[in-house]
């Protein structure tokens, strides 16, 4: 009888179950046994591909291994892996940070892209209000992140393109593009790093967070 991908699944847990009654001979081992058992249990279809899930790197792994283990990443090795995704940080090809506040606003609001369904032309949003409070009318937001409200006021800037507002700026931008180069194991995705969002729908969102004319600092 031909096994369906429920079956295998399934098979799989059964097996998982015996081999954790013996004790698993390593990390390693358990670390095999959990990817068979997604990439069974996944498949490409679309743009949506298996190894969007099964992509694993260092940092991730780092930190996967420290969550396990209920433990801080060591500092140590969390300074190195910060400074090897700040070297992953591309930075505006043109050198301008900001774009339109209101075109940010709607990437931020956005949940869409990157299913199955979606067209890989199609612009994805940046999911922003899942995890954040974006301005001071919403009454339903995330809380995983920190609120947005205000977040280029309570930073004093009162001018994005000054040399004084510069380390905000860039700080930001950093973040937005991959956030594990100042946090190695936030959960913040790393949007520019990963492809979520593209340079100039970045720009946007900057605008929307540090504009002073954006509702975000109202």
């Amino acid at each position: 009888m031909k096994k369906t991908p429920v079956t295998i699944v399934l098979s799989l847990l059964a097996a998982a179950t015996v081999v954790g009654c013996a004790n698993l001979r390593s990390g390693a081992d358990a670390d095999k046994l959990a990817a068979d058992m997604v990439r069974t249990a996944f498949r490409s279809e679309g743009i949506a591909k298996v190894e969007r899930v099964t992509a694993i790197d260092e940092t991730l792994q780092a930190c996967n291994a420290a969550d396990v283990a209920g433990k801080p990443l060591d500092p140590a090795v969390a300074k190195r892996l910060e400074e090897a995704n700040l070297k992953t940080v591309k930075w505006p090809s043109d050198g301008k940070f900001l774009g339109d506040w209101k075109e940010g606003e709607k990437i931020a609001q956005s949940g869409r892209g990157q299913t199955w369904t979606d067209s890989a032309t199609q612009a994805n949003g940046g999911n922003c209000y899942n995890c954040h409070q974006i301005s001071k009318e919403e009454i339903s937001f995330g809380t995983i992140g920190p609120s947005l409200h205000n977040y280029g006021k309570l930073r004093g800037v009162s001018d994005p393109n000054s040399a004084a507002a510069r380390p905000i700026v860039e700080y930001t931008w950093g973040k937005i593009w991959n956030a594990k180069a100042y946090n190695a194991c936030s959960n913040m995705p790393r949007s520019g790093h990963m492809g979520n969002l593209n340079e100039q729908q970045i720009r946007h969102v900057m605008a929307l967070l540090l504009d002073p004319a954006s509702p975000v600092n109202k």
